[in-house]
C-alpha cells in the first residue's frame, strides 16, 4: 500500500522536543534558510532550458556559418560538463569547509559568467564569438553544479526546523519546483523579447535572453550572505575530522548506485527533451513561415505543464512519501509515452498542435510529480549529514551525466527511423517510456522509505555503524579550534 512501510524499514527517530523547537522558531524565520539554499536551482533550469531558443535563434541569424562550426554540437550541452565538474567539486567543498560559504562561491561563479555568455564577443569573429560562447556556457556550469550538493543539502538540513509532515513538501518547492520555474521562464523570456523585436534584431533577443539569467542569482547572492550553517551540520558535520571513505563507501555504495542510476535516467530523458521541445514543435510549423513568437510562445505553454507536476505533487511526497511519489509519478509518465508514441502521427499535425502540447505536456508534468521531485529529495535524506553533499554531487552529477548522454545519444534514437518521419519522432517516446517503467522499478525494490525524521535516523544509523568498525565519533561536529581529547577548545584551554 501507498505510504506503508516495509517491515524491515528501520523506526523513525523523533526527537522530544521537535514540537517545541518549531514552535519556538517562526515560520518566516525557519523558512528563509529553506528559501535561500534551495532557489539557486531556479538558474539551472532558466539556463538550460533558454539555450533551446538561443540555438534556434543562432541558426536562423548565421545560417551556413552556424552549421558547418564546432558551436553547434557543443554549445546546447557544454554546460551539463560544467555542472558535472561543479557538483563534484561543490560535494567535497561542502562537506569540507562550508555548506553557506559554497553556496555564495557558487553564486558567484554563475553571475559572472552568465553575464559574460551575453556579452560574448571576439574581435568581430563569427566563429570565435561561437567559441567563445560556448567557453563561457561551461564556466556557467560550473557555478550550476554548486547550486546542487551545496544548495540541495542546505535546503534539506534546514527543512528539520519546519513543521514534521510538509518537511517534502517544502523542500520540492524551493528545489526541483524552482527549476521548473526557471525552464518556464526561460521558454517565457525569448517569446517577450522576441515579440518586443518584432522577430527581428536577432542578436538582441538571444543576448538579452543569456543576460536576464543574471538577475535572480544576483538577489539570491545578497542573501545568502545572512544565512548560517544548517543545525544539522553544525552537529554532525566531518569538517574537521578524517573522512572514513572505505566505511562510508561499505555503507551506502549500493543505495548511492541506486539514487544515481535512477538519477541519470531522468536525466536522460528530461533534459534532451527539454532542449529539443523547440525543434519539436519547428518540425511542426513550416520554420520559413512561422514566428519566433509563434515557436516560442508554444515552448512556454509546453514548459508550463511542468508547472501542476511539480506543485500539485509536492504534497504527495509528504503524504504517500517520496518512494512512492516518485515511482507513481514515473509509472503514469511510462504510460502516458507509450500512448503518444502509438498515436503520434495524429498528434503531429499543424492542426493538431494544440493536442500535441496537451498530451506532451502531462507526459512532462508527470515526469516532475515523480523523479523530478523526489530524485533530489531522496539523494538528500538517504544519507547521514557528514558525507551528504558528496553524496548528492555523485548522485547529481551522474545525472548531469546522464542528460549530456542524451543530448547525444537522442538525435541517433531519431536517426533510427530512417526515413520515416514518423519512426524517428516515436522512437524517443518508446525509448523514454520504457526507461520509466525500469527507475519505478528500480526505486520500490531498492530503496528505503523516507519519512519526516530520516535525516536524524541517518545520522544515528551511521554513527552506530562507524562505531561498531572503530571510528571515533567524537570526532562528528567538531568546530574550529576543538579536540577530541579536551571535547573543548583549544583557545578556551588556553584561557
Amino acid at each position: 500500500m501507498f505510504g506503508r512501510k516495509k517491515k524491515d524499514d528501520p523506526p523513525e527517530v523523533v526527537d522530544n522536543n521537535e514540537e517545541s523547537i518549531v514552535a519556538q522558531q517562526p515560520f518566516r524565520k525557519a523558512i528563509l534558510p529553506v528559501i535561500a539554499c534551495g532557489a539557486g536551482l531556479f538558474s539551472d533550469g532558466y539556463i538550460n532550458n533558454v539555450i533551446g531558443s538561443v540555438v534556434t535563434i543562432l541558426a536562423i541569424q548565421y545560417g551556413d556559418v552556424w552549421k558547418t562550426s564546432n558551436a553547434k554540437h557543443y554549445l546546447g550541452d557544454i554546460a551539463f560538463a560544467g555542472t558535472v565538474v561543479g557538483q563534484l567539486a561543490f560535494g567535497y567543498l561542502s562537506d569540507n569547509w562550508s555548506r553557506t560559504n559554497s553556496l555564495v562561491l557558487s553564486t558567484g561563479i554563475l553571475i559572472i559568467f552568465t553575464a559574460l555568455t551575453a556579452g560574448s564577443y571576439y574581435h568581430g569573429d563569427t566563429i570565435g564569438m561561437f567559441n567563445i560562447l560556448t567557453a563561457w556556457r561551461f564556466f556557467v556550469g560550473i557555478g550550476i553544479g554548486g547550486e546542487y550538493p551545496a544548495g540541495s543539502v542546505g535546503c534539506a538540513e534546514s527543512t528539520g526546523e519546519l513543521k514534521s509532515g510538509t518537511r517534502n513538501t517544502w523542500f520540492i518547492l524551493f528545489t526541483n519546483t524552482m527549476i521548473d520555474w526557471g525552464f518556464v521562464i526561460g521558454a517565457f523570456v525569448p517569446y517577450v523579447v522576441a515579440a518586443a523585436c518584432h522577430n527581428d534584431h536577432l542578436s538582441t533577443i538571444w543576448r538579452t535572453s543569456l543576460g536576464i539569467g543574471v538577475v535572480f542569482p544576483l538577489v539570491l547572492f545578497v542573501i545568502r550572505l545572512f544565512i548560517k550553517e544548517p543545525e544539522e551540520f553544525q552537529r554532525n558535520s566531518m569538517k574537521y575530522a578524517k573522512t572514513p571513505y572505505l566505511l562510508v563507501l561499505r555503507f551506502y555504495g549500493f543505495r548511492l548506485f541506486i539514487v544515481s542510476l535512477v538519477w541519470f535516467i531522468y536525466d536522460f530523458s528530461a533534459y534532451s527533451f527539454s532542449i529539443y521541445s523547440p525543434t519539436i514543435l519547428a518540425n511542426i510549423f513550416d520554420t520559413s513561415t512561422a514566428a519566433l513568437t509563434t515557436v516560442f510562445g508554444w515552448n512556454t505553454v509546453i514548459n508550463l505543464f511542468y508547472i501542476p507536476g511539480t506543485m500539485l505533487g509536492a504534497p504527495v511526497s509528504d503524504w504517500i512519501g517520496p518512494r512512492y511519489a516518485l515511482a507513481l509519478g514515473v509509472s503514469l509518465q511510462g504510460i502516458v509515452g507509450f500512448i503518444m508514441a502509438g498515436c503520434y502521427t495524429r498528434l503531429a499535425q499543424p492542426s493538431m498542435v494544440g493536442a500535441f502540447a496537451v498530451v506532451y505536456g502531462i507526459f512532462q508534468s508527470l515526469g516532475e510529480l515523480g523523479p523530478g521531485n523526489n530524485i533530489g529529495l531522496l539523494a538528500a535524506k538517504t544519507s547521514a549529514t557528514g558525507v551528504r553533499g558528496q553524496y548528492y554531487g555523485i548522485a547529481a552529477a551522474i545525472g548531469k551525466i546522464g542528460a549530456f548522454v542524451g543530448t547525444y545519444v537522442f538525435p541517433y534514437i531519431i536517426a533510427a527511423g530512417g526515413d520515416s518521419e514518423t519512426l524517428s519522432a516515436q522512437y524517443p517516446f518508446w525509448v523514454s517510456s520504457s526507461l520509466c517503467i525500469l527507475s519505478a522499478v528500480l526505486v520500490l525494490a531498492f530503496l528505503p522509505h523516507i519519512g519526516q525524521d530520516t535525516i536524524t535516523h541517518e545520522d544515528v544509523r551511521f554513527r552506530a555503524f562507524l562505531e561498531e568498525h572503530g571510528y571515533d565519533t567524537r570526532q562528528l561536529g567538531l568546530r574550529k579550534g576543538e579536540s577530541v581529547e579536551s571535547g573543548v577548545g583549544e583557545k578556551e584551554l588556553k584561557a
